[in-house]
């Protein structure tokens, strides 16, 4: 089974998503940015998910992390949390 590791930042709006990627784009921390702004609870630790196995999240994060380039940031990705930039770290 596939697993991966990422880190994501969530939001509750598409036009502070985009924001925070073009922050992100000219040389933000993403780490910063995710303790900064994620409503998460994983902002604490930047936005890290640590590793899961594919179909433990939900399908519109999961299809980024398996299926996306590695180490580039994705998004806006809408779910029923809000809006995620996704960053997969690795994924095997």
């Amino acid at each position: 089974m596939a697993t991966a590791c990422a880190r994501h930042i969530l939001v509750k709006q598409e036009a502070l998503a985009n924001k925070l990627k073009e922050q992100i784009a000219k040389g933000a921390d993403f780490g910063q940015i995710a303790k900064k702004n994620s409503i998460c609870p994983s902002a604490k630790k930047g936005g890290d998910l640590g590793e899961f196995k594919r179909g433990q999240m939900v399908k519109a994060f999961d299809d980024v992390v398996f299926k996306k380039e590695v180490l580039k940031v994705h998004g806006p990705v809408k779910t029923k949390f809000g809006f995620h930039l996704i960053q997969t770290i690795y994924r095997s």
